[in-house]
Order: structure tokens, then C-alpha cells, then sequence
């Protein structure tokens, strides 16, 4: 851990709560997203999971490697404002500091049910959001439709908001306001 930090800025001294993400060797199992609650000393960042962690998302391989560029270069831009050494995605575990795990559920929830060709513009639409906006989709979705499977309410709405949202077509064209002058 670089200076008391594992993968994308998760300090297990300033909270014990963060997101896990497992990556496995074999490249036909899927990625599975963890919410934990603890963080067991070890020498290395590999983390046992638990009885405890909870298991909220499971991804395609494919999926997963169509956004981990992007999810990549936006959480490593953050963490360098931020002054925190960068992470990235390794194979077995990587930890993210818990509202960086949060946004990246709000981003595989979307993706989750929605073909592969969906992923590039579920990608601009999220990088679109704030980061205040993402934690508050992942709350509103987390606590209706946050478990493993869910395929209601929030979490198909996710789908639609970043997956079938036209308003990132680069051919969109913005809205022009000039000044009028009304006379009697």
C-alpha cells in the first residue's frame, strides 16, 4: 500500500467501509463488485472476503474491460487533485474508497441488462454527471433495487438514463440564447 493507501483511494485507517472489486485470473468468470465492511491486515492489498461483504453486482468480463479504461483515467484524474497516490484494477482484488465504489456501481448498474454496443455512450453520459449526482443515483438505487440480480425501479432506470439518453450525440446541437428587444 503506498503511503497507507490500497487501489483507488481506500485508507482502511480513515474507514473500514469501501467497495472491492474481484477481478479473476480466469478471463471467462465474470467481475463481482463487493461492499465490505472491514479490511484484514495482510501484506499485500489481496483481501479475503467474508461473511459480511456484501456482493452487489457481478459483470461480464467484456463489460467490465469496455469501461475500466475510462473508469480508470476519471478516478485517477480525482485522486491526483485530491494529492493521493493513482490506482488501478488489478487482477484478484482492488479496494476503492467508498464513493468511488459508489459511482462505479451507479455506471455497471446501467450497463448491467443493456447490449455491449450501449457501453460507450452509457460511459460519456456518466462522466457527465457530477460526483455529488452519481452518489445520490447510487443512493436512490442502492436502497430500492441495491441487491444482487435486481431488475427493478432505480436500477433499470440507470439503464435508461446512461445507456438510451440521446443528449451526448456530438451532433446535438446546444440551445442559443440571444437578446430581444421589444418595443411598443
Amino acid at each position: 500500500m503506498k503511503k497507507g493507501y490500497a487501489g483507488f483511494g481506500y485508507n482502511p485507517v480513515e474507514t473500514s467501509n469501501h467497495f472491492y472489486i474481484v477481478k479473476p485470473k480466469d478471463r471467462k468468470e465474470p467481475v463481482e463488485v463487493y461492499e465490505r465492511f472491514g479490511w484484514a491486515e495482510a501484506p499485500d492489498t489481496e483481501q479475503p472476503l467474508e461473511a459480511g461483504d456484501i456482493l452487489k453486482l457481478r459483470v461480464p468480463r467484456r463489460k467490465w474491460e469496455a469501461v475500466q479504461k475510462d473508469v480508470t483515467a476519471e478516478f485517477n484524474r480525482r485522486l491526483k487533485e485530491a494529492k493521493k497516490p493513482v490506482g488501478k484494477f488489478a487482477t484478484g482484488g482492488t479496494a476503492l474508497e467508498r464513493q468511488l465504489g459508489k459511482e462505479l456501481l451507479v455506471l455497471l448498474w446501467g450497463i448491467e441488462y443493456n447490449e455491449s454496443a450501449g457501453i460507450p455512450r452509457a460511459i460519456r453520459n456518466w462522466q457527465g454527471f457530477l460526483p455529488e449526482e452519481r452518489w445520490w443515483l447510487y443512493t436512490m438505487t442502492n436502497a430500492a433495487s441495491g441487491k444482487l440480480g435486481d431488475r427493478k425501479g432505480w436500477r433499470m432506470a440507470l439503464r435508461y438514463i446512461l445507456c438510451e439518453n440521446p443528449v451526448d450525440e456530438p451532433q446535438a446541437v446546444g440551445l442559443e440564447l440571444t437578446e430581444t428587444t421589444y418595443t411598443r
